[in-house]
């Protein structure tokens, strides 16, 4: 992973967009975010852009772009392929384990977990394909793809624009944090279920 991060440094204008962009779209359209998170490579475009050798508001489009249109790849492929792509020999190296975490994820919160599972780097990988095999019908699984990716490319490349330099020391937390703001929106939902439940109830009695 140094080495494909050292080669992405030397990268400006053109190159540097359509590498950070294949690395964002590859990351659930084939599972490269198993190898290389796409985290990593938005970090380091927005760094790009902080240096001036890219343009910022260009990294945040191509980056959205790619996102929301590599999830879009991986619905597909889990859609089409289904539980044959488990099975063969990408997907056993995949581990079960992690199919399983992805699975429950999406049973626990359908659609949402499309908008959550882009801030947890195995989710994020593994929860289109996972969409696509369950049938989540296709308009539903756009509209929380777009949010959580317009979102999740936005948030990441101007941390590492902030960040600039010290792009590298965001790397390790990104995903923690990520994982705790999905906590913090499952938690708040369930509040505000409850809370609804507990009015249409008292209604109800009225």
């Amino acid at each position: 992973m140094d080495g494909v991060v050292d080669s992405l440094t030397a990268l400006s204008g053109w190159p540097a967009l359509l590498v950070v962009g294949a690395l964002a779209f590859g990351e659930s359209a084939a599972f490269i975010g198993l190898f290389l998170p796409g985290e990593t490579a938005l970090l380091l475009g927005g760094a790009l852009a902080a240096t001036g050798r890219v343009s910022l508001p260009a990294m945040v489009i191509v980056s959205t772009v790619a996102a929301i249109g590599g999830d879009s790849v991986g619905y597909e492929i889990g859609r089409w392929s289904g539980v044959p792509l488990r099975r063969s020999r990408p997907g056993r190296w995949v581990g079960e384990q992690r199919w399983a975490r992805a699975e429950q994820f999406i049973a626990r919160h359908g659609p949402l977990a499309v908008l959550l599972g882009r801030w947890v780097g195995v989710l994020r990988t593994l929860v289109p394909a996972l969409a696509g095999m369950n049938r989540m019908p296709y308009r539903r699984f756009l509209l929380f793809n777009a949010l959580g990716g317009a979102a999740w490319a936005t948030t990441v490349v101007m941390l590492g624009y902030l960040a600039g330099a010290s792009w590298r020391r965001l790397e390790d937390h990104v995903g923690e944090a990520g994982a705790g703001l999905a906590a913090l929106v499952v938690i708040g939902l369930v509040i505000w279920w409850a809370i609804r439940r507990r009015r249409r109830h008292r209604d109800a009695r009225q």
